[in-house]
């Protein structure tokens, strides 16, 4: 399972998931006033502004968001360690489990929970297209996917392959069209929005699963 956007196929799943962390990020920016769900960058330099401001309490906040951030991409790499072939629909199932877990947890009324829930199940994106004993592709955030449309544009002029920036364009575009939805759900229905996402992982990891093999 190749960690870059080599295949048609991992293009339209890569898009497919940054667009998930989108919506989900969307939800999770309107929530909680402004702190992420899935992008960590924004929620260390919030933490930083927070300490210069002397409000700990929302560096606090921050902090802990970026915690259990990383507990989720431990677990993802700790599936991905231990699943052969078949650990991309592990790793999609648990983040759909996670994920149903915070729309339960919302339902009764336990919004804290829901959102421990939600960024567990952001960290453990990114390991969908981990390499074995290394890195991958990042699913969550797009600053990566940036920086390479602008180098692989750049190649492109020198004589490199023409169109090689596309896949890291759509990555991007998923990501802003996934929040703007997110945004919207959350006016609509707030945190039971995050069902839609449920749902949306759920297919995915049936999709993936069907198509493992081929």
């Amino acid at each position: 399972m190749p960690g870059t956007l080599d295949t048609g196929r991992n293009i339209v799943l890569a898009c497919a998931l940054c667009a998930l962390a989108g919506y989900v990020d969307g939800i999770g920016y309107l929530h909680l006033g402004g702190l992420f769900v899935s992008f960590m960058s924004g929620n260390s330099t919030r933490m930083g502004v927070s300490l210069a401001e002397g409000d700990f309490s929302k560096a606090a906040e921050a902090l802990g968001l970026i915690a259990l951030f990383v507990v989720g991409a431990a677990c993802g790499s700790l599936i991905v360690l231990g699943r052969g072939i078949h650990r991309q629909p592990w790793v999609l199932a648990v983040e759909a489990l996670l994920l149903i877990a915070a729309g339960l947890a919302h339902t009764f009324g336990f919004d804290r929970y829901a959102i421990s829930a939600i960024v567990l199940a952001m960290g453990l994106e990114n390991a969908v297209f981990q390499i074995e004993g290394g890195g991958g592709l990042g699913l969550t955030y797009v600053t990566g996917a940036l920086v390479k449309v602008g180098q692989l544009i750049a190649a492109a002029l020198t004589g490199g392959v023409r169109f090689a920036w596309l896949p890291n364009l759509l990555l991007w575009a998923a990501l802003v069209a996934g929040s703007a939805c997110g945004a919207l759900a959350y006016q609509w229905i707030n945190l039971a929005s995050i069902w839609f996402a449920a749902a949306a992982a759920l297919t995915l990891t049936a999709l993936v699963g069907a198509t493992i093999h081929r």
